[in-house]
């Protein structure tokens, strides 16, 4: 049969991208499919006030680059867009320590520090990563709590994915001699979360999909994969047919493509779905464990605002520092642009507690208490001026497992370890320590205050390495159990908690991954 694609990706993230350079640079015919808008510079938005562009909500025509997806357990941050994750993610690209490698449902499968190593470096060059070159309001702060914690040795400035370059000048390509878009130094406006305006963050777009690009790979935006089916045989050695239908328009315009092999990385959120939907009817042979070992990086996130200081914490990027707390743990600085004031509106004063009428009247108290101080968070201060978010990690595990339920909704259960908890005592001891040094107030979403559900933008798992599909749905080389030429290479994949912000270590993966393949 005359197949249109040698391959077709389904998803343009840290999977997905690395997918497209690496096949197409190999020989094969690539198409990549992605639901979200194809955006540049220009097209991004200036403030999250600007929900269309900012919010992914289609049913509200909001085709912007977050997609907020709340579940029983824990409410999900995720990208939409060419370039997936990387479009709204804070830049920020740690390798995890040794303990990721030797736990979760992968770890007798390889010897994965020492494998991983070169392709983690292979990952920082292609993203451009680089320190950034100065500490700003916020940073400096974290700084200050290592101190008085006596563990300044454990403070670092992270490798980050932006151009820094001259301000606002603008160079010839700097990263792929001369092969990749011209580029403009990053102005630290600290708005990295809505959306670079200023060509400075190293996108996907800028870089794999970029290269992938002159390589003959071709990218469909505003398409939504619906169903992949076998062709003729029952294990996809015939190839597939892949169905698609617009994520845009009223009318869902529908396309088929036929490919020899499909690479799934839509991420947990995009990729799960599908195959959860799909699996009794077109993949029946896909493992059980499909949509176990969810899991997060055991975090929270909570916000401090100050009340009297001049400074301007907006400004930066949108990571610049973090503090390992414990052996267990890290904490780092997180920042929107100046404008970007909405978040305000979905928070409320933060109150732990083992019940939700516990937080109530916490909440309320803290009204009582302090009405100016909360006056001026909510009504008089620019809220991403005098605001930092703490984000707060941990490698300590738990994971959920993900199902459709009887409305054709993925919903979540616990499957092991305990509830996912915004209530962790380190966290909430840094947080008041913070606060006492910055003379700032603490708030945190609705959500968390309220119901107890805390919030990812990290969500790992589901499709899980294992030695067989008893105990996982891809191998080592994530190859997925059951089917010929299908893979599943997103954050997915991942089968452990990395307790850091995951991109690079899914771009590493997926390195590791397509160099398994051979070319044509």
């Amino acid at each position: 049969m005359n197949l249109n694609y040698d391959y077709i990706i389904i998803g343009s993230g840290f999977g997905g991208s690395v997918s497209a350079l690496r096949l197409s640079e190999k020989g094969y015919k690539v198409l990549v499919i992605e639901k979200g808008k194809w955006y540049t510079a220009k097209d991004f938005a200036k403030t999250n006030w600007n929900l269309p562009k900012w919010l992914w909500i289609p049913t509200l025509r909001f085709f912007g680059i977050m997609k907020l997806t709340i579940f029983k357990h824990l409410a999900v941050l995720s990208g939409v867009g060419v370039g997936g994750g990387s479009l709204v993610y804070a830049n920020t690209l740690p390798i995890p320590k040794s303990n990721f490698y030797t736990s979760g449902s992968w770890k007798n499968l390889n010897d994965w520090e020492t494998d991983l190593k070169p392709h983690y470096q292979t990952a920082l060059k292609m993203l451009g990563a680089t320190k950034s070159p100065k500490l700003f309001h916020g940073d400096t702060e974290l700084k200050q709590l290592a101190k008085e914690m006596n563990i300044e040795n454990q403070f670092e400035m992270p490798e980050v994915a932006v151009y820094f370059g001259e301000q606002n000048k603008t160079v010839n390509d700097p990263y792929f001699d001369g092969k990749g878009p011209n580029r403009t130094g990053c102005t630290f406006c600290g708005a990295c979360m809505t959306g670079c305006k200023h060509n400075a963050k190293n996108t996907l777009d800028k870089n794999y999909l970029h290269l992938a690009q002159q390589q003959g790979a071709k990218i469909i935006a505003e398409n939504e994969v619906y169903d992949v089916t076998p062709i003729n045989s029952k294990d996809g050695t015939d190839g597939y047919r892949i169905f698609t239908k617009s994520s845009t328009q009223f009318f869902k315009s529908k396309k088929e493509f036929t490919t020899k092999g499909v690479v799934f990385s839509g991420g947990v959120i995009g990729t799960i779905k599908l195959l959860l939907r799909i699996k009794s009817k077109s993949l029946p042979l896909l493992s059980d464990k499909l949509g176990d070992d969810i899991r997060s990086n055991n975090e929270t996130l909570v916000s401090v605002s100050k009340l009297d200081s001049k400074k301007d914490v907006s400004k930066g990027i949108a990571i610049g520092s973090l503090l390992h707390t414990d052996e267990n743990s890290h904490l780092e600085i997180v920042r929107y642009g100046e404008g970007s004031n909405f978040w305000k509106l979905l928070h409320f004063p933060y109150a732990t507690g083992k019940n939700v009428f516990v937080r109530i009247i916490k909440i309320i108290g803290s009204f009582i208490k302090s009405p100016i101080q909360y006056f001026k968070i909510y009504f008089v201060n620019s809220w991403s001026k005098n605001t930092v978010v703490l984000l707060f990690m941990q490698t300590i595990d738990s994971t959920l497992k993900f199902k459709i339920n009887r409305f054709g909704k993925m919903s979540s259960s616990i499957s092991s370890g305990k509830k996912p908890s915004p209530f962790i005592p380190e966290s909430i001891a840094l947080t008041k320590k913070y606060s006492e040094i910055t003379n700032g107030k603490a708030t945190s979403l609705g959500l968390e205050s309220l119901a107890g559900i805390p919030s990812t933008a990290h969500i790992l798992g589901g499709a899980v390495m294992g030695s067989d599909a008893s105990t996982g749905v891809i191998n080592k080389n994530n190859e997925v159990f059951g089917y010929k030429n299908m893979l599943v290479v997103d954050g997915s994949m991942i089968s452990a908690n990395p307790g850091v912000n995951p991109s690079l270590t899914i771009t590493a993966i997926a390195e590791r991954c397509m160099g398994q393949i051979k070319a044509l």
